[in-house]
């Protein structure tokens, strides 16, 4: 059987958090209904299962990197692994040298140095990642960083990767990314694919100032851009600058939302707003996703 090779892939990202990415990318979630293959990735700081009620299925660990670890029988405390470890990450614990989880780089060179084969490199366990039934009746990929743990951009990939196999398997038509705020890492590897970027951002001078250098990032794709304004009505003489900019950088200008407070109390009762309100406020979030569909044809 043929896979669908038609997936259009929508990722949401802001350039700072707190601008109602999390929420829309959940109502455009739950507007699409069964058509739609969900990917959360903000891996750092993962909310999306808030609003969509995963059932967390399938779960696996996700390793990526290496942790040195020594073997305390084997060990004959030369201290040669701490002498060349960059990282500091050997400290000497009731008379044990004990490899620091969060320091540890995992280069590997305090095991070549080890005259006893006392130290090796294990795979590193960074975090899980989960496929989920979703309220939608559709499916969830998802996943949470372990603590300390880096490597967020391989996670990020893989949830993605994931979402997007199952949308192929199952002939569904988007999957829609809820990618981290900020430039980073994670961020960089959300955009690898889209076939359409939605920022959102707020009438705030930082919320202008990050718009900007998240832009600056997706500009480098070569990807087409659509900016949602939240809370516009809050500071009109800032979305009036937002607007120019997108309009000098030929960003679609989906919509401007104004501020209500139904947005908090729909989070409060895990809803999205379209489920929650029957006000003006989800008509505009619905000609918003209206919009963002034409904008991948």
């Amino acid at each position: 059987m043929n896979k669908n090779k038609h997936i259009k892939e929508i990722v949401v990202i802001s350039g700072k958090g707190g601008t109602g990415k999390t929420s829309l990318t959940a109502s455009f979630a739950y507007l699409g209904g069964k058509d739609v293959i969900v990917a959360d990735c903000d891996v750092d700081a993962a909310d999306m299962h808030l609003l969509m009620k995963p059932d967390f299925a399938e779960a696996e660990d996700f390793y990526s990197g290496e942790l040195a670890y020594i073997h305390q029988n084997e060990c004959i405390r030369c201290g040669k692994c701490k002498d060349v470890c960059r990282f500091d990450a050997i400290p000497i614990i009731d008379g044990q040298y004990i490899v620091d989880p969060l320091s540890c780089e995992g280069c590997g060179y305090c095991a070549r140095v080890c005259p006893t084969d006392a130290i090796e490199n294990k795979d590193l366990n960074v975090g899980k990642w989960y496929t989920s039934s979703i309220k939608t009746g559709s499916i969830m990929v998802h996943a949470k960083l372990g603590i300390g743990a880096d490597n967020s951009g391989k996670l990020v990939a893989k949830v993605k990767n994931e979402a997007k196999e199952i949308a192929e398997d199952e002939f569904k038509d988007y999957v829609i990314v809820d990618g981290s705020p900020g430039v980073g890492c994670p961020v960089v590897s959300s955009l690898s694919g889209a076939a359409f970027v939605v920022l959102v951002t707020e009438p705030s001078v930082s919320g202008l100032h990050d718009l900007k250098r998240v832009y600056e990032l997706v500009k480098k794709f070569n990807l087409k851009t659509g900016c949602i304004i939240n809370k516009s009505d809050i500071s009109p003489k800032v979305s009036q600058k937002i607007e120019e900019f997108l309009k000098k950088e030929n960003i679609v200008h989906i919509a401007n939302l104004p501020y209500d407070e139904d947005f908090t109390k729909a989070m409060t009762n895990g809803q999205t707003i379209v489920e929650y309100s029957n006000g003006h406020l989800k008509d505009l979030v619905t000609e918003s996703w209206n919009t963002i569909k034409n904008c991948t044809i």
